[in-house]
């Protein structure tokens, strides 16, 4: 009996014993790879003092240049661990495989003293929640992970809403620089930082730097008419008004702003107080009532609508008297100043040609002769006019965050004559200021733009963290910190947003030439991303960067379209409940603005909570089912 029960463990203990020779080869073959790529780095380092963060990304990325596929398949055959979940300690998990080998192999083996949890799996997870912690505080009670949430311009006024973020779940807000001013932004901070003491409950600040955001241009306009457009419910009743704002500067009119902005005289300017009536007949010959609610700035009145208007370029404006109490008069008239009309419909589809043109040449819509011909193609501008004469025949251009796909077809002194590829069948309106990319094209930018370095002087005085958009190397990363040391904030948090297909492939060198000098975060800009790569690729390469960043200990935001139906419309989408369900797995999860964003909070606090239950990064957690 015992011979024959020695000759059915035979085959197993020489597997094991395999086994082991191969773990005990390829850990040192990681750790001399790990250490050649850190050679690179010793400079960025104190002595080439790495932490242990970069030095367990540097063992994860040495790891991952090798198939184990195979070998993952004979450890779980043999009921150990595959290799699966050693993202945040590489090297622990080994020596854990390598100490239960020896063990089950080598009767005369000697354990090791060394606590596992203290230098393996544990610690790798804890530097990770301190980072997190760093970048944006205490966690919640309801998830491990952090809700961030785009302000819109009405944060600046409508403290009720700042206020209402904070108690569904904001843990931080961001404020996107491509937008506003510095004086929304002020009043943004302020409403923050108000509802953080009202409610004890912390709030960290992101200023998103806007970069080279390159746009379509402007458009002819059309009739120089403004809707002002009240909120609705699914059922047609008006849950919100319209706003204007009503301006004394000649130079800010039209709908530079978030809000559209109408000039009034300086005399009517003067006289206006909060509360106050204005009366004017819309262009549908309607009675139409504007509020005065506040005062935005010195040259700036925020006005409401309580109905949809459509207000005419110059039309007369009352003043009506103040006392409530009797019939309102008019105290005065007015005409309001010139404005420009809305912008002209540019519709093209699938097959159709677009002239990409520089900046200063207007949009307009195709030309088409008596017999139906067409003579001239639709033309859209480009902010970044120099862009144009570095394409190239067949080189692909992306508009409106992928929601139109072009080829090159020719480059003239007219601009670049692009095929759309993809569009759906409908057609798609090419609108102006949507993003334009050009995913094969070296534009030869600089990584910070005059508009950045001037709004990094307000990141760095009001700030807790500063967004880095389209970074693409270290040396991008270095330019942010050397302008970041000059302005007395070296020590400001920076989120790195991965947004093009060179900062993927360069995100190794962006992490391990940051980390241990600066508290870094990692944002997936899935919207660009996935222009740049597809969105197959971009399914694949979202999840390979969870791991990276899991390697190097470095918490991720995972951004772009989370739950965007509930913000933008109030509707449920359920693939969007399962992405919002996958974004769980990242330390900070971001919404973007729309009016139905606090429901939008309160479904993805609820998801989070509830997955958080099930699920730790990718690590499957076996809680009792309940049927």
């Amino acid at each position: 009996m015992p011979a024959n029960k020695k000759s059915i463990q035979d085959p197993y203990e020489a597997i094991l014993k395999q086994l082991l020779v191969e773990l005990v080869e390829l850990r040192e073959t990681i750790e001399d790879h790990a250490n050649q790529r850190l050679q690179k780095y010793q400079n960025s380092y104190h002595g080439g003092l790495f932490s242990k963060s970069a030095r367990n990304l540097a063992h994860y990325l040495a790891m991952r240049q090798f198939d184990l596929r195979h070998l993952q398949d004979r450890l779980a055959q043999a009921g150990l661990s595959s290799l699966g979940r050693s993202e945040s300690s590489v090297l622990s998990t080994f020596d854990a495989l390598i100490e239960v080998l020896n063990r089950a192999t080598n009767k005369s083996y000697q354990p090791s003293a060394r606590n596992p949890s203290e230098s393996g799996f544990n610690r790798g997870q804890q530097l990770l929640e301190q980072h997190t912690i760093a970048l944006f505080g205490s966690f919640h009670d309801h998830s491990k992970a952090h809700v961030m949430v785009t302000l819109g311009t009405d944060a600046s006024w409508d403290y009720d809403l700042v206020s209402a973020l904070l108690e569904k779940g904001m843990t931080c807000a961001r404020i996107n620089c491509a937008h506003d001013d510095p004086v929304i932004w002020q009043k943004m901070i302020s409403n923050i930082r108000r509802a953080e003491t009202e409610l004890a409950s912390p709030c960290r600040i992101l200023m998103d730097l806007a970069g080279h955001k390159i746009r379509t241009g402007a458009i002819t306009p059309g009739p120089a008419v403004h809707r002002i457009k009240v909120q609705k419910d699914r059922t047609g009743k008006i849950i919100a008004p319209g706003y204007l704002l009503l301006t004394s500067q000649v130079d800010a009119t039209g709908n530079t702003d978030a809000l559209f902005k109408v000039l009034i005289p300086e005399q009517l300017h003067r006289q206006l107080q909060p509360k106050m009536t204005l009366s004017f007949t819309d262009t549908r010959n309607r009675p139409r009532y504007l509020q005065v609610e506040q005062a935005l700035s010195e040259s700036d009145w925020l006005v409401s609508c309580p109905q949809t208007a459509y207000l005419a370029s110059g039309c007369v404006i009352q003043l009506l008297s103040a006392d409530k109490s009797a019939p309102q008069k008019t105290v005065g008239k007015f005409n309001l100043g010139e404005f420009p009309g809305e912008p002209l419909e540019i519709r093209v589809f699938k097959g159709d040609t677009v002239l990409l043109t520089a900046e200063h040449i207007l949009g307009k819509p195709a030309e088409h002769n008596a017999d139906g011909e067409l003579t001239h193609p639709a033309q859209i501008g480009c902010t970044l006019s120099s862009a144009i004469n570095k394409l190239k025949v067949g080189q692909p251009v992306w508009i409106d965050d992928g929601k139109l796909g072009a080829t090159v077809e020719a480059v003239s002194k007219k601009g670049a004559l692009l095929r759309i590829t993809h569009a759906k069948s409908s057609g798609v309106c090419i609108n102006s200021d949507k993003g334009i990319n050009f995913p094969e094209t070296d534009l030869g930018l600089s990584p910070l733009s005059q508009k950045d370095l001037v709004d990094l002087d307000f990141a760095c005085a009001h700030a807790d963290l500063v967004g880095f958009s389209f970074v693409e190397s270290q040396q991008d990363m270095e330019l942010l910190m050397d302008e970041l040391a000059k302005r007395n904030a070296a020590e400001m948090p920076i989120i790195a947003k991965i947004e093009t297909n060179r900062a993927v492939k360069n995100l190794p060198d962006i992490i391990l030439g940051t980390i241990g000098r600066y508290n870094l975060g990692i944002m997936i800009a899935r919207g660009d991303l996935a222009v740049e790569l597809g969105s197959a690729r971009l399914a694949e390469i979202q999840e390979e960067l969870l791991w990276l960043c899991e390697a190097a200990h470095v918490p991720v935001i995972w951004a772009t379209q989370v739950l965007e139906s509930i913000a933008k419309k109030g509707t449920r989408s359920r693939p969007e409940f399962t992405d919002a369900a996958m974004a769980v797995r990242a330390e900070c999860v971001m919404l973007n603005k729309g009016p139905y964003i606090l429901d939008a909070i309160e479904a993805l606090v609820n998801v989070m909570k509830r997955m958080h239950e099930h699920q730790r990064k990718k690590f499957s957690r076996l809680r009792a089912l309940q049927w």
